[in-house]
């Protein structure tokens, strides 16, 4: 496989769809020595099936760990850490990866963890966990979806669960796309395999899943991303980490240099037009907020725009790590805690957040 050519694989067979655009993809000839460690990283944002559209399905797992080590690949490890607010273990064990790294004999290293190390990422400097000085190959399995601050969340972004959390609240402050772009160079990713079986085109965090049954590969992260903007109805310049990360060397950001192979000459059908983050966060005044309390608000927020109780709501919700020390008058999470009405919590969960609203709502119409 060149560095400008993504593969991509469709059907419902996962496992032996993966090691056949595997195979296709000729990736045991990119790794080489058969000496080398090898660290395989899902999305594991949160304890969530994989069914539900957010987290990587752990047949795709199965196949990448058999056609290792079927070629000769033993050193290999699983390496995560969920998002703030979610315990990686947790994660662990509801998407099934304790079954995959038993029955293959494959250690899982939770980077939540780790301790870490400071980087020069491209003149940026970032926290970074220390177990990622380990791995000599570095294979992505992110999931392709939506995501409700950078509208999309694939092969670049992925690579935030390879930072440790105080790091990950810190990105938000930062503005995310700046340094999730100077992360990627540092972090090298070697080898991606795209997991859209099912993402939910909204939510990172899942729950309304569309099923496209989908396998990707690619060596270039933001030719991948790049590719995966055009496939949901973005231009790359919505989604501003893409085009940093180019400026930065990380890889290439234009599509029309890309080489689309279609293994079993069936490319699946076109991912639908998906808006619906845009709609609900116009009732949100958000501000550096962490991506677990974000997430779990904008799925609250639907659930009260079904119920016809959103468009009720008069007042806009602050939320977000730059309210601290603020007053107001209706907040989400911890950092809002001076405000009058505020729901306490690091970050506050979905029920508890529609539930907030809801009585919030009722008593103010």
């Amino acid at each position: 496989m060149e560095k400008n050519q993504i593969f991509m694989i469709c059907g419902t067979e996962y496992k032996n769809m993966t090691r056949e655009i595997l195979e296709e993809s000729g990736l045991a000839n990119l790794i080489g020595d058969r000496k080398k460690r090898i660290g395989i990283k899902p999305n594991l944002v949160s304890a969530s099936d994989p069914s539900n559209g957010a987290t990587t399905h752990r047949e795709i797992l199965a196949g990448i760990i058999e056609y290792l080590q079927e070629n000769g690949f033993q050193d290999l490890v699983l390496t995560e850490g969920s998002w703030v607010g979610e315990r990686t273990a947790a994660a662990f064990e509801v998407c099934g990866y304790q079954q995959i790294c038993g029955k293959y004999q494959v250690p899982f290293h939770d980077t939540q963890k780790d301790k870490s190390f400071s980087a020069d990422c491209g003149g940026m400097k970032l926290n970074i966990c220390s177990s990622v000085k380990e791995i000599d190959f570095l294979i992505n399995v992110p999931v392709l979806k939506g995501h409700c601050q950078t509208k999309i969340t694939c092969a670049l972004k992925n690579m935030k669960g390879l930072i440790p959390n105080s790091e990950k609240r810190r990105f938000h402050s930062l503005g995310l796309h700046k340094p999730i772009a100077h992360l990627n160079t540092f972090i090298h990713q070697d080898f991606i395999v795209v997991d859209n079986i099912c993402g939910d085109l909204d939510f990172e965090d899942g729950g309304n899943p569309v099923v496209m049954n989908r396998i990707l590969t690619g060596r270039d992260p933001v030719l991948i991303d790049a590719y995966v903007c055009h496939m949901m109805h973005y231009e790359v310049a919505d989604v501003p980490y893409v085009g940093l990360a180019e400026k930065l060397g990380v890889g290439c950001a234009d599509i029309r240099k890309a080489d689309i192979r279609i293994c079993g000459g069936d490319e699946g059908a076109q991912l639908p037009k998906s808006r619906k983050v845009v709609e609900l966060s116009d009732a949100v005044e958000e501000v550096e907020s962490c991506s677990a309390c974000y997430g779990y608000l904008i799925p609250a927020l639907d659930r009260l725009k079904q119920e016809g109780l959103l468009e009720k709501l008069r007042e806009k919700i602050c939320i977000g790590q730059g309210y601290r020390g603020k007053t107001g008058e209706l907040g989400i999470g911890h950092c809002t805690r001076g405000f009058r009405c505020h729901l306490e919590g690091c970050p506050p969960l979905e029920e508890d957040t529609y539930e907030f609203l809801k009585k919030y709502i009722l008593e103010h119409s």
